[in-house]
């Protein structure tokens, strides 16, 4: 799929379908309830949480994006992930997941295995070696997340859906810190495509969704089924925020990445800076498959501060442009202290296993000018020297 392609479907998505009164934006459909046209005749719709058609409208574009047979919209980033493992795990089966995923994904998969809803094993997924133990379980499920959250390390999306494949399992790539712009994971072999839609695809920080792609259309109506059933599916209205989201996904993608490499190119001759992760690098870890396997290097980066808390306490505090915030994707730039915040679920020695310091440091760039947010990050680091 084109990268014209893909901005076509996320502008014009819904776009003049309007057959009653020829609405060039697509209406926005509260009902939460269709009457039926007879004794046992329902409608295409007879409830919201089974289906809605501001719903049906933006998984139509979901699917579309990604190149998928269907998609499943559901109410946040987690309950995607949560529907996934509902519908293809059972107790005592596997589940491979990155050691360095999402720290919420790591609170999910362990505190589920805790109560038996299946087995977990966190792995790092550049390790052949890992991979190899890891398969000799025949997992289940197989989760990638390239680029990681939050080292931004890339792995062989196309080389670990084929092993896991192998073994039966079914991949799913978590492509949330990319998006569809700049990467189609069910291209490079994954069965599913999970999203926090709350990042990228909306892109403005005002609703919370997720969404689950299938490349087989024997999924996509299991999972649509399972999402009736469990009651993750996503409201109308944020479904009209995310379609209106999307209308400018690539313009913001060109926007944000072009900031993220003027800034990583400024930090890097950043003394205060003791380590920067950015797939565009080549010390990077998979910086090679980044190359062969996106469209672009995208706008997350993380860095590790010189020093101890306090310094990463001043730093923060002097930022005035940079928003300290969880959350990614947005217009705005923000920044977040990932061992406290977005992977404060993680216990300390699982981070540290994974390679999260104490003082590293995530940053969603935004599409704000490029100068005015390196001037921002110059003026805090100079007051740490003057501390």
């Amino acid at each position: 799929m084109t990268q014209f392609k893909q901005a076509t479907i996320a502008v014009r998505s819904g776009l003049n379908e309007d057959h009653q009164y020829g609405c060039v934006v697509p209406p926005i459909h509260l009902s939460t309830t269709y009457n039926f046209t007879d004794f046992n005749q329902p409608r295409a719709h007879d409830y919201s949480r089974r289906g809605n058609p501001s719903r049906d409208v933006v998984q139509q574009a979901l699917a579309e994006l990604e190149g998928g047979a269907g998609a499943v919209m559901t109410n946040t980033g987690m309950s995607a992930i949560l529907l996934v493992t509902t519908v293809f795990l059972k107790p005592g089966e596997w589940l491979i997941a990155p050691h360095d995923c999402y720290g919420g994904s790591y609170r999910l998969f362990d505190s589920l295995q805790k109560r038996g809803a299946f087995n977990v094993k966190f792995i790092d997924q550049g390790d052949p070696q890992a991979v190899d133990e890891a398969l000799k379980l025949n997992p289940k499920l197989f989760l990638i997340e390239s680029p990681s959250n939050p080292l931004l390390r890339v792995v062989d999306i196309e080389g670990l859906c084929r092993a896991a494949r192998a073994v039966g399992a079914v991949t799913v790539v978590d492509n949330t810190f990319l998006s569809p712009a700049l990467q189609n994971p069910l291209q490079l072999g994954a069965d599913l495509v999970v999203h926090s839609c709350t990042k990228y695809l909306n892109g403005h920080s005002d609703i919370v969704a997720g969404t689950v792609i299938s490349r087989h259309p024997q999924h996509a109506t299991e999972l649509a089924w399972w999402a009736n059933n469990i009651g993750v599916t996503g409201s109308a209205f944020d479904s009209y925020l995310l379609l209106r989201g999307m209308r400018t996904l690539s313009l913001r993608t060109k926007a944000a990445q072009e900031n993220a490499l003027a800034i990583v190119d400024y930090l890097k001759h950043q003394p205060l800076v003791s380590k920067l992760y950015h797939p565009s690098l080549p010390e990077n870890k998979g910086h090679e498959f980044a190359c062969r396997q996106q469209r672009g290097f995208g706008a997350m980066l993380s860095f590790e501060l010189a020093g101890d808390e306090k310094t990463v306490r001043q730093f923060l505090k002097s930022l005035q442009l940079f928003t300290l915030a969880e959350s990614l994707g947005g217009v705005e730039s923000l920044i977040s202290h990932t061992a406290t915040m977005t992977h404060a679920g993680m216990s300390a020695e699982a981070r540290a296993a994974a390679g999260i310091s104490e003082t590293l440091l995530r940053v969603s760039v935004g599409i704000e000018d490029h100068n005015d947010l390196i001037a921002d990050l110059d003026q805090a680091f100079q007051r740490l020297t003057q501390e």
